[in-house]
């Protein structure tokens, strides 16, 4: 019980960690940003913009704030059920690294959409005119493709089965 107890701090703790780095860099562009001229760090390629996003990913759903909640609450359930369930074990410290990321990058996004209405959002890739995004939106992106790519190269149906009890033999 003491290695769950162990896993489970040590999440929470990259959990808290994780969101407050989020909060801090929002902090950072509203102080910086806010009402300036984009910071250019590489010309062309990417720069420091801020943004106010009152939607999700490119801008969709725009004002859907109970939307967004519901989604984050779906999310937290998810990733706290799944380090309920995983076993204690170094095998699966990677999935648990993923759902840190993946709730703290939601929790970050939530704590603004809760505290002001929209997300903050301040790395702009102008290179490619991709939409400005934040820290937390890093954190989500990346936890989320490091997760499909463990499901689909590192562990085994029979460990995926711990997350989702009678998944196996289903298409």
């Amino acid at each position: 019980m003491d290695r769950k107890r162990d896993h489970l701090l040590a999440f929470f703790a990259g959990f808290v960690c994780l969101t407050a780095l989020d909060q801090w860099t929002k902090a950072m562009a509203v102080a910086s940003l806010k009402g300036k001229e984009a910071f250019v760090l590489w010309q062309g390629v990417f720069e420091l913009l801020y943004s106010e996003n009152r939607g999700a990913a490119f801008g969709m759903l725009q004002g859907r704030q109970g939307f967004f909640f519901v989604v984050a609450l779906v999310v937290f359930s998810f990733v706290v059920y799944a380090m309920v369930k995983l076993p204690p074990s170094r095998r699966y410290v990677p999935m648990e690294l993923c759902l840190t990321m993946i709730m703290a990058g939601a929790a970050g996004n939530l704590i603004d959409r809760v505290s002001q209405g929209y997300v903050v959002d301040f790395l702009y890739f102008s290179l490619i005119d991709f939409p400005i995004f934040n820290v937390a939106d890093c954190y989500v992106t990346v936890g989320t493709a490091l997760l499909l790519v463990l499901f689909l190269w590192f562990y085994t149906d029979e460990e995926f089965e711990l997350l989702m009890p009678g998944r196996k033999g289903k298409a």
